[in-house]
């Protein structure tokens, strides 16, 4: 290997110490950065994309990455084939790798690429722009009954000026001398032929003679868009609404992506949600449990009054049939259940507490049925 390759950790802007996700992580940012799609012509910026290929290479490789780390460059000279680094390598590979299944956090407002495996050509053989990821939050309710909304995402939109052309007025396009008019440039790697998009005409196969000044000949600037969103009702966590067309314009009047809406919901200090069921506490006074009566129970529609039987235990869960999530089908719906919490007091005034002694005086085993089935059983524990 060359004196003068540099560290691959170096290369990554990471430590010894990082973790896998902290490599990839770091690769995905500058691999971004230095991609020949967004810098055409520079040799630089294609030397440093396969320079991160080859670091990430060996990095996230656990066998290649200890043998680096204690012989340095030295582990690879030569093509040794125990490690099999000195063969052919295509920096590409490990772009799709990595973005092919691009992925997003939660909270509303962030949005990114979905990379695919490569340009998407229209009919006229136009690239197709990028689909983008929006990541949206939303309460309990609006999951529930579904909610109309409008968001602000900030994007690759059609060029005003020429209108997604790329060219100032009266200018015409002639074939890219790189690639001849095909669009794709061949490069020899030992006995492999390798086929990419051609980095100066972006796989159009065209460049223009006067590009649009406000666009640089791409057809599209960055601006902030707003989007109008229908979330239906009974949406659930992770769930995946498209908006079509509403991505990334594509490159000289090429076709636009969709727009993927991810939904969080965000958790309720009331209700718990399994699929089309909700679940909640209701704490009840012990003198309520113990006679029975009525109680108001919350519903995501409003109080709904719901009976206690007498002598009702802490725990004991009751069903609200139809309180529950519409379904996303709009055919069913769930139910709601309550489990009871039996309240103690935790103080007691003299008077109150008297009149409890009296009371649990008056008490024998047939009040406290549980208590008397659980000692009989674990009377083996008490000799």
């Amino acid at each position: 290997m060359p004196a003068t390759k540099r560290d691959y950790y170096e290369v990554l802007s990471v430590t010894r110490e990082a973790t896998d996700e902290e490599i990839k992580r770091s690769y995905r940012k500058l691999a971004v950065k230095f991609h020949p799609d967004k810098n055409p012509d520079d040799t630089y910026a294609e030397e440093k994309f396969k320079e991160l290929g080859e670091a990430y290479d060996v990095l996230m490789d656990g066998e290649k990455r200890a043998a680096y780390d204690r012989y340095g460059h030295a582990a690879f000279a030569h093509g040794t084939a125990g490690h099999g680094h000195g063969g052919f390598h295509d920096p590409f590979d490990i772009f799709r790798e990595v973005f092919g299944s691009a992925g997003g956090g939660a909270g509303g407002g962030i949005f990114e690429t979905f990379f695919g495996g490569g340009a998407q050509m229209d009919r006229e053989g136009r690239q197709r722009g990028s689909d983008l990821r929006y990541d949206m939050q939303i309460p309990l309710e609006e999951a529930a009954f579904g909610v109309d909304k409008e968001i602000e995402v900030r994007k690759l939109d059609t060029c005003s000026k020429c209108e997604g052309k790329g060219s100032e007025a009266g200018s015409r396009a002639i074939n890219c001398p790189t690639c001849g008019g095909r669009g794709q440039v061949i490069s020899s790697r030992g006995f492999f032929q390798v086929s990419q998009t051609c980095p100066r005409c972006r796989g159009a196969g065209q460049i223009i003679e006067k590009p649009c000044r406000v666009c640089e000949g791409e057809g599209r600037v960055e601006k902030t868009s707003r989007i109008k969103l229908k979330v239906p009702p009974g949406i659930a966590e992770g769930s995946r609404l498209r908006s079509s067309r509403n991505g990334e314009a594509g490159i000289r009047g090429g076709p636009p992506g969709d727009l993927y809406v991810v939904i969080h919901v965000k958790e309720h200090e009331i209700f718990q949600r399994q699929e089309d069921n909700l679940y909640c506490d209701l704490p009840v006074p012990f003198t309520l449990a113990a006679l029975g009566g009525e109680v108001a129970a919350p519903t995501l529609e409003g109080k709904a009054n719901l009976k206690i039987p007498a002598g009702t235990q802490s725990g004991q869960s009751f069903k609200l049939r139809g309180k529950g999530i519409l379904n996303v089908n709009g055919r069913d719906r769930g139910d709601l259940f309550a489990r009871v919490i039996v309240e103690v007091p935790t103080s007691l005034n003299d008077d109150q507490r008297r009149k409890l002694e009296e009371f649990a005086e008056l008490c024998g085993e047939e009040n406290t049925p549980l208590h008397k089935s659980f000692f009989d059983r674990a009377k083996q524990f008490f000799r």
